[in-house]
């Protein structure tokens, strides 16, 4: 009696093929040619036929669970996991957490089928980048850094909106830097840099955009400090022997453009698992978030030489980090800085020092420095002139309004004159006297 056989397409062209060499129309190295296989794989197909015929050539796992299926429980766990505790996380980061965190052993690829299949993350579709011309990669680490700043709610809902500065390695993916600050100004370049300096060494050049910390985006400029046409970010760096190249456009650094949107996406969450809400908290987290992003995408370079160069002992960093500015003394040996005048007190006779030039330097705390010839003279304040309107840029504006907050509710001040418990409030004056 004939008995059916289920077959698949696959099964059925190798049928075909057998039947061919039975009838000695094929040989077998042409029957591997036409089913891709190798000549050993046909021999193995060749003697499954003659022993058994066409049911030698169906697979013996029809109708059994694969060996790599997912065990229900292990599944469910997964999902009850990702929908409790990572809802808004992509695929690549939920699979990281539910692997390190919980030792839930499930493949990336698991994952992202599962959070489609529950509607927690919705494939896209790759978009039409538009044609840029690829630039190769530095060859060693050091050699070109590119800086940036992120302005984004890091804390989300639980602090206050700051912004990133972004230190990257152009040879290596490195991040070399990390750093909260309140807002992208040259104090806060200097802090990220200074930590930088004082880990890695100084790098050969920073690759930066047009902000105006690193150019002064003028057709003429006259200068600033005592770096002609240069910021006072430029003129630290000019000491320092590091180069600053602008560039063009984001796409020309594309590297720190892309490290801030993986940031913007991997370290929120991080810092939302951590519960970490303000600048402080967030900067003692960022040195271990740095190590574990090396870690796992930063690549080798194409040299093994190391461009960072130490620190000399010549370049103090306390004075080559402040904002500096040039002034002549005046014959009574006074300058004007930021609406203060100062008073040098020299045991000098006073004519040898009129009209001196003389720099003075403001650290980030406001603690300034009066130098002449590389030398620090002592003053006194003179006199304080009264506030003038200041210009602000736009990314600034909101670093120096400082809005009021209302007092809650229930504070005292709120009640004050308002009778208690509904009771009128009683005001005893004292009896008038007759001076007369």
């Amino acid at each position: 009696m004939d008995k059916t056989l289920t077959m698949s397409t696959k099964e059925l062209s190798r049928l075909e093929v057998m039947q061919r060499l039975k009838d000695k129309r094929l040989i077998q190295k042409e029957a591997a040619t036409v089913l891709g296989l190798s000549i050993r794989q046909i021999k193995r197909l060749w003697q499954k036929y003659q022993k058994q015929d066409a049911k030698g050539l169906i697979s013996k796992r029809r109708g059994k669970p694969s060996n790599n299926r997912i065990e229900a429980g292990v599944s469910q766990k997964a999902l009850d996991l990702i929908k409790k505790k990572y809802s808004d996380f992509g695929p690549t980061l939920a699979h990281e957490k539910l692997l390190e965190i919980h030792k839930v052993q499930l493949s990336r690829e698991s994952v992202r089928k599962m959070m489609i299949a529950e509607g927690l993350w919705k494939p896209r579709r790759a978009k039409k980048s538009a044609v840029h011309q690829m630039r190769e990669r530095r060859a060693c680490l050091g050699e070109l850094v590119q800086i940036d700043g992120s302005d984004h709610a890091w804390f989300e809902a639980r602090g206050e909106r700051c912004t990133l500065l972004v230190f990257i390695d152009d040879a290596t993916g490195k991040l070399l830097e990390l750093l909260f600050v309140h807002d992208e100004t040259f104090f806060a370049y200097c802090e990220a840099s200074r930590q930088y300096f004082e880990r890695s060494g100084k790098p050969v050049a920073f690759y930066s955009d047009k902000h105006g910390v690193f150019r002064v985006n003028i057709q003429q400029p006259l200068g600033e400090g005592r770096g002609m046409g240069m910021t006072q970010f430029g003129r630290a760096m000019h000491e320092l022997d590091i180069q600053i190249i602008c560039a063009n456009s984001p796409q020309a650094k594309g590297r720190v453009e892309r490290a801030n949107q993986t940031l913007q996406d991997r370290l929120v969450k991080e810092l939302r698992l951590r519960n970490l809400s303000t600048i402080e908290a967030g900067n003692q987290y960022l040195s271990e978030f740095r190590e574990d992003f090396n870690r796992r995408f930063a690549v080798p370079p194409r040299s093994t030489h190391d461009a960072h160069r130490p620190l000399l002992k010549t370049e103090n960093l306390d004075l080559i980090l402040t904002r500096q500015d040039t002034r002549l003394l005046s014959k009574n040996l006074t300058i004007q800085f930021n609406k203060i005048i100062y008073q040098i007190q020299s045991d000098r006779p006073g004519y040898a020092l009129r009209n001196a030039q003389v720099t003075v330097c403001e650290n980030a705390q406001g603690v300034v420095t009066i130098l002449y010839k590389n030398k620090s003279l002592p003053y006194t304040i003179f006199k304080k002139l009264p506030h003038q309107a200041e210009t602000v840029d736009s990314k600034n504006l909101n670093h120096v309004i400082h809005v009021p907050i209302p007092p809650p509710s229930d504070h005292p001040w709120r009640s004050y004159g308002k009778p208690l418990n509904g009771n009128p409030i009683q005001v005893v004056l004292p009896h008038a006297t007759d001076s007369s």
